[in-house]
């Protein structure tokens, strides 16, 4: 996999893998892949997926929009991501792309830390914040001893005018199940 992203430019990251896990969640939750108009009073369901990415830049936090998220795997993913970032933090990125997300995901991993909340970008619903992974002894029942394994934590903020708890774990219960068996997504995303 290494080898097949080099020549396209592309760094394969966490954030890119959970853009690619999010877009196809929110085609089966879609109520995450809304917005809501206070205006008119009313709640947007959304066609398209277009996820925002936090991105840390000298003049603060800029969002990029990556459009159609949940019909480009991951490889180009990683480009778009890489692009885009480049150009908030070299500010050279347009108006046009930080705008039209459905849903934003915001890695603080580089940074350390073990859980944040992250606050969503209205209109939007909801955003899902990923920290710092780091290997941690899990209890493992079949053989009845602690063994390491890696674990992301994840923290997902959601507007509860919209989605309730019981539709926020569920969400992120089928982000971590895709995670952690990547064959789910192509079965179900």
């Amino acid at each position: 996999c290494a080898k097949q992203q080099e020549p396209a430019g592309a760094t394969l990251t966490v954030t890119a893998i959970a853009v690619k896990v999010v877009g196809a969640a929110l085609r089966v939750f879609p109520k995450f892949n809304s917005s809501i108009d206070l205006a008119a009073g009313e709640i947007i369901s959304k066609k398209y997926v277009n996820i925002g990415v936090a991105v840390d830049t000298d003049r603060g936090l800029l969002v990029p929009v990556v459009r159609n998220a949940d019909t480009k795997n991951i490889i180009q993913l990683a480009i778009e991501l890489s692009q885009l970032s480049e150009k908030a933090r070299n500010r050279k990125i347009s108006l046009d792309e930080m705008q039209g997300g459905c849903f934003s995901v915001s890695n603080l991993g580089g940074m350390g830390g073990t859980y944040f909340t992250p606050i969503a970008n209205a209109p939007e619903v909801a955003i899902l914040g990923i920290s710092r992974a780091r290997m941690e002894p899990v209890y493992d029942k079949s053989t009845n001893a602690f063994g390491p394994r890696l674990m992301l934590p994840l923290s997902l903020s959601y507007d509860h005018r919209v989605i309730d708890g019981a539709d926020g774990i569920r969400f992120l219960r089928w982000v971590v199940e895709a995670l952690e068996q990547p064959f789910l997504l192509a079965l179900q995303g």
